[in-house]
């Protein structure tokens, strides 16, 4: 009798486990509850899968949303030494269309529009800087 109890106690702390993971990985927020309005307008990614991996992005926003913008960089794809960079754009703003690797991403004309830089390292350090091409 005792082991029965048992039994059905230990199951049914189980499923009480089984359904909070449950609920939590259906409950995680995404980019579409984010109120910020990200628009990814272009990406690079270089070819070499045996070196670095380097992404880069360029996102409008409707709003600057400092935390958002953080959140969403944390969200974009990131690969063990390579390097993720996410450039924060307002909306109706000249925004750059081609990216190329490097230091410099994009033409130059365009840094006085840029309202954040979201960079992930080789070594997955994180860094979020406001207004960083002025």
């Amino acid at each position: 009798m005792k082991n029965k109890l048992l039994s059905y106690i230990t199951g049914a702390i189980v499923l009480v486990i089984l359904f909070f993971i449950v609920k939590s990985t259906f409950n995680q927020t995404g980019i579409d509850q984010m109120k910020a309005g990200f628009k990814e307008i272009t990406k690079y990614r270089n070819d070499n899968n045996t070196g670095p991996i380097q992404r880069i992005y360029v996102v409008t926003v409707k709003d600057s949303i400092w935390s958002e913008m953080s959140d969403y960089g944390n969200l974009m794809p990131h690969t063990k030494y390579g390097n993720t960079k996410v450039y924060f754009f307002m909306e109706h703003t000249s925004v750059p269309k081609t990216l190329q690797p490097g230091e410099v991403n994009f033409d130059p004309q365009l840094n006085k529009n840029c309202i954040a830089l979201y960079e992930k390292s080789a070594m997955s350090l994180v860094a979020f800087n406001k207004h960083p091409l002025k």
